[in-house]
């Protein structure tokens, strides 16, 4: 439950983190980050710089959101579904920690 609502704020972490296809990551990524800009832009007046919202783009936000949500779930239930390699992760997912490692102020705490 806890990686289908990261997955529904955060689309590429919870591929990332829960995934086995850590290439699917980069891609739900721009489409996740080009739909927040959009729904930011679209807010501010959108192309046309107008004085209200502009739905049209904030709509395209929000389709682009959705679409990388759907993108992350498929790619979860996948893992559900079938055993992956983890010793095989992308190098953008190296970047981000993995759950099981501990909290390094902790070990700082123990080391006094």
């Amino acid at each position: 439950m806890k990686k289908y609502l990261i997955a529904a704020v955060t689309p590429p972490l919870a591929v990332c983190r829960y995934g086995c296809a850590g290439c699917c990551a980069a891609p739900i990524g721009v489409f996740w980050l080009t739909g927040l800009f959009s729904l930011v832009y679209g807010l501010m007046g959108g192309p046309l710089n107008a004085e209200g919202v502009s739905w049209g783009t904030v709509g395209l936000g929000a389709t682009l959101w959705l679409i990388a949500i759907g993108w992350a779930y498929l790619t979860l239930s996948r893992v559900d579904q079938e055993s992956c390699d983890s010793q095989r992760k992308n190098p953008i997912c190296r970047i981000i920690p993995s759950l099981n490692e501990s909290d390094p102020m902790d070990e700082i705490k123990k080391a006094h």
